[in-house]
């Protein structure tokens, strides 16, 4: 057995120096320890002793293996060193593995090195410097102390960007591995420290929060998305991530104060409300779809209506215009409530999604149906378009809006022509087909009666209202 001391957990150089020479005795992966400093030693294996003249020996590897290497070595895994002396042996008789994701060796590294990327730049997101003063010099200079706890050996591969970043402060960044100074010229090293070592705050962090809950908007806030970005370990570090919860909290019960107060007030409060909902929709992005569409399509008609239609999500015309069913879809609906003795102005109508999902195909758009994920990002405007309008039936226009009003899947065949009770007592609702459905039958007879049957879903909706 060969014993390879490595002297710093992520010293990529040494180890590849190490993988050269023992690649060039040819020493099976198997019959090599690799440790770091003196400890984790086998008592069996005796000194690595590779050839003096194989270090410098030139070793032909794809650069691949050289970007994945570096990543991955800097992992916590204490295999790492081992398999990536593996692969390199590999690589040696199969020159196209590192092409080959499918490769348990290739994917299991490929993750290290993606779990390390990861932490790279929740370091560079994640520090936050505070001010102290420094009196080590005699100036009474300010110093800037941020404390971090990486979840890989990440802080020496990642001090290049502070440097760069902040050349011109002196700053300490603190870790339970090591610590980084930088005095203005020069970058240096010291041991770990603890998070007591690093300042609670200064009066710079209160002027920040003070500007942070100025410009919080909670409608931008996904909460979800938040936590996979930022695990809650990052947020004693942060100083605005503290003010997260009881922004939240206040924006939420001042928009349900809101709403409640509107819709109880005589006047146009309710419509004073309805005016700034839309407002705060417009600038949604709870869900990526509101990247590549044209604008939001809120939803549109009284805030008194008896009847609430909640379609699936707007299509190309819907999105040029801003309005909801004003393509196609929209005249086969707007002809069959005529004839269901509805008039479409004392209803208000929406969509359970407000971006348009759609797939280029050369200068046409096609409609994509959107995923749970962006339903149920749009949940809370659909929410807060009920709390508003408080309708007497809430109608559901296919499964996407059935999903959307009762948080589940829904069979349109089982539930259709019943009336439904919504959750966390939300009213009545009906289930019916979307309109786009009927243009797509391709029967001329099967459309006809789908069509009647249709206006008959509608003709119980306005009864059940009535």
């Amino acid at each position: 057995m060969r014993l390879v001391t490595l002297a710093t957990p992520d010293d990529f150089d040494a180890w590849r120096d190490q993988a050269r020479a023992l690649a060039s005795d040819d020493v099976p992966p198997d019959d090599i320890v690799w440790q770091v400093g003196s400890h984790g030693g086998d008592l069996f294996a005796a000194g690595a002793t590779p050839r003096h003249d194989a270090v410098g020996t030139p070793l032909k590897v794809p650069r691949g293996f050289i970007d994945l290497a570096r990543n991955a070595i800097l992992h916590r895994d204490p295999e790492r060193f081992a398999l990536l002396y593996t692969l390199l042996i590999r690589l040696r008789r199969e020159t196209g593995l590192i092409e080959d994701h499918a490769d348990p060796l290739v994917r299991r590294l490929e993750g290290l090195a993606k779990h390390v990327r990861r932490d790279i730049h929740k370091m560079r997101a994640f520090v936050r410097f505070r001010e102290v003063a420094d009196d080590s010099e005699g100036g009474g200079e300010s110093r800037y102390v941020a404390w971090f706890e990486p979840d890989h050996h990440i802080v020496r591969a990642n001090a290049a960007f502070f440097v760069n970043r902040f050349a011109s402060m002196r700053w300490s960044i603190l870790t339970p591995e090591v610590s980084l100074h930088w005095d203005g010229a020069a970058l240096s090293e010291g041991p770990g420290a603890t998070k007591a070592d690093a300042p609670d705050g200064d009066p710079i962090e209160e002027v920040w929060k003070t500007y942070y809950a100025s410009i919080f908007n909670p409608a931008r806030v996904k909460v979800g998305a938040m936590l996979k970005e930022m695990p809650r370990k990052y947020w004693k570090n942060m100083p605005e991530t503290a003010l997260v919860p009881g922004l939240l909290a206040r924006a939420q019960a001042r928009e349900s104060g809101m709403i409640e107060k509107a819709r109880t007030a005589p006047g146009g409060n309710s419509e004073i409300a309805w005016d700034a909902l839309r407002e705060e929709a417009l600038g949604c992005t709870r869900c990526h779809l509101y990247r590549p569409a044209t604008q939001t399509v809120f939803g549109e008609g009284p805030v008194s209506a008896a009847i609430m239609f909640v379609g699936e999500q707007p299509g190309d015309q819907e999105d040029l215009a801003g309005r909801p069913f004003v393509g196609p879809a929209g005249q086969v609906f707007d002809r069959a409530l005529g004839e269901a003795g509805i008039d479409r102005a004392q209803t208000y109508v929406t969509n359970a999604v407000k971006h348009f999902k759609f797939e280029p195909r050369g200068k046409r758009r096609i409609h994509a149906k959107p995923d749970a994920g962006e339903i149920e990002a749009c949940r809370w405007w659909i929410e807060q378009e009920q709390m508003l309008v408080r309708p007497k039936v809430t109608v559901a226009l296919g499964a996407t809006a059935a999903r959307s009003l009762f948080g589940k899947a829904m069979t349109i065949s089982r539930e259709r022509g019943r009336a439904l009770a919504l959750p966390d007592g939300g009213g009545e609702a009906w289930i019916t087909v979307h309109p786009s459905y009927l243009l797509r039958l391709p029967d001329e007879a099967a459309r006809t009666a789908e069509y009647a049957h249709f206006v008959a879903d509608l003709k119980l909706a306005k009864a059940a209202a009535a």
